[in-house]
C-alpha cells in the first residue's frame, strides 16, 4: 500500500479499519490564524469534525506512548534500510508487474542482507578466517 510521503491517506486508514491498527505518522497540521491575526496551536492527534470513526481513532493511538515507542522503533530500523537502498540506486521500480517487482526487491533484500552480514559477521560467509587473512597486520 503506497502512502506517499510516509502519510496514509484516510480512505486507506478506513479500508483497514477492523482488520489491524495502523501506525503511521499523522502530518502536521497547517497554521492558522485567528481572528486578530496570530498564530493558533493545533494538536494534530485531536480528531477533527470530518474524520470517520477510525481515521479519529489512528489520530488518537498515534499520540499514545505505546504508538511513540512503536514508530522510535521503525525509525532505527526500517528507515534505515530504506535509505540504503534509496542509496544504492532503488529510487524506483525500474520494472512493471508484480512478479517483476518481486524480484527487484528480492535481489535488493538479499544484497543488503550479504552486505550487512559482511559488516557484522564476517566469518559467517567465509571473510577472515584464512590464515593469510587472520595474518594481515592492521595498516
Amino acid at each position: 500500500m503506497w502512502w506517499g510521503c510516509g502519510f496514509p491517506a484516510h480512505e486507506q486508514i478506513d479500508a483497514v479499519a477492523g482488520q489491524t491498527d495502523v501506525y503511521a505518522p499523522v502530518p502536521e497540521p497547517r497554521t492558522r490564524k485567528d481572528a486578530p491575526g496570530h498564530d493558533v496551536a493545533l494538536d494534530k492527534h485531536q480528531p477533527k469534525l470530518d474524520d470517520s470513526e477510525a481515521v479519529a481513532q489512528w489520530r488518537v493511538r498515534m499520540a499514545s506512548d505505546v504508538a511513540k515507542d512503536i514508530y522510535r522503533q521503525r525509525a532505527a530500523t526500517a528507515e534505515c534500510v530504506n535509505a540504503q537502498a534509496r542509496n544504492r540506486g532503488l529510487l524506483r521500480m525500474p520494472v512493471r508487474g508484480l512478479a517483476k517487482v518481486r524480484s527487484v526487491v528480492g535481489l535488493f533484500v538479499l544484497a543488503h542482507n550479504l552486505l550487512r552480514t559482511a559488516a557484522l559477521a564476517p566469518q559467517l560467509i567465509g571473510w577472515g578466517i584464512d590464515p593469510s587473512a587472520m595474518a594481515a597486520p592492521a595498516a
